[in-house]
């Protein structure tokens, strides 16, 4: 349940490729994961897909210097700049990466085949087909600094954890021992969670940000609980979706944390 977005680990491989701190095959490996193949459609001089290293190669000799990670959700473009075609194609995958130096983004495609049934996660062939579109050179919009996410996050599970704990949403207990956790991770694994010329600080927020997403998994997946009455679930979902937006705008703070220190 601590999810990474497809978008995150290729902005954070392909930064980390951009700034030679990886070699080409490390950085596609790393971002292709468990599925079987990335391709990149839509690149300029292109007139077919090509493979993630062509298309990596092919960004930087067109000026990108940096990736960023757009993880935009109904009424919250978290990320995006426009134009509104590129932003409804994230919006649809909820996610996308925006290119920083060029005026081109990536918004992914997902392509799932294997038996029918209760059929096994390696059974499940994905292949993914990033299209690569134009994008407004503006500022992303709702991206927090990495200090504003970190005091955002400890605030949202503070807030959130006593409103659960109190209308015993999923008997209260996992809920709150997972918000008790997120506040307080500092775990060591997580230093591999971002890739190589990361500050610790985005893997810290990263980390606590992946965890406030297990927090609201948790809540999701096992119903309402003891909120029994109408008023008391409006007021579970009121609680969930400042912690969700909160998480989602702390990975974005995260994975973009790179470009904006370059930036700096």
């Amino acid at each position: 349940m601590l999810s990474e977005p497809r978008s995150g680990r290729l902005a954070a491989w392909g930064n980390a490729l951009l700034a030679g701190l990886v070699s080409p095959d490390d950085a596609v490996l790393a971002i292709v994961g468990s599925d079987a193949v990335h391709r990149v459609e839509g690149l300029p001089g292109e007139s077919a897909p090509v493979g993630l290293t062509l298309a990596l190669g092919r960004l930087r000799t067109l000026g990108v210097s940096g990736l960023r990670v757009a993880l935009p959700a109904p009424g919250h473009p978290l990320g995006l700049s426009g134009p509104p075609e590129f932003n409804a194609r994230a919006l649809e995958a909820e996610e996308a990466v925006v290119c920083h130096g060029a005026a081109l983004g990536l918004v992914p495609e997902v392509y799932e085949a294997g038996p029918e049934g209760d059929a096994h996660v390696e059974d499940v062939h994905v292949e993914v087909v990033w299209h690569c579109l134009p994008v407004r050179e503006a500022p992303p919009a709702d991206v927090p600094s990495l200090g504003e996410a970190e005091r955002e996050l400890a605030e949202a599970l503070r807030d959130a954890t006593t409103v659960l704990a109190r209308l015993d949403v999923a008997g209260s207990g996992p809920v709150a021992e997972a918000a008790i956790e997120a506040y307080r991770a500092r775990a060591e694994r997580g230093r591999e969670m971002l890739a190589p010329g990361y500050p610790p600080r985005a893997v810290r927020v990263l980390e606590l940000a992946q965890r406030v997403g297990l927090l609201v998994s948790l809540a999701h997946e096992n119903g309402h609980g003891g909120a029994v009455s109408a008023s008391e679930m409006g007021a579970r979902v009121a609680a969930l979706r400042p912690v969700e937006r909160t998480g989602r705008r702390a990975q974005v703070a995260a994975y973009n944390a790179y470009v904006e220190e370059r930036e700096r």
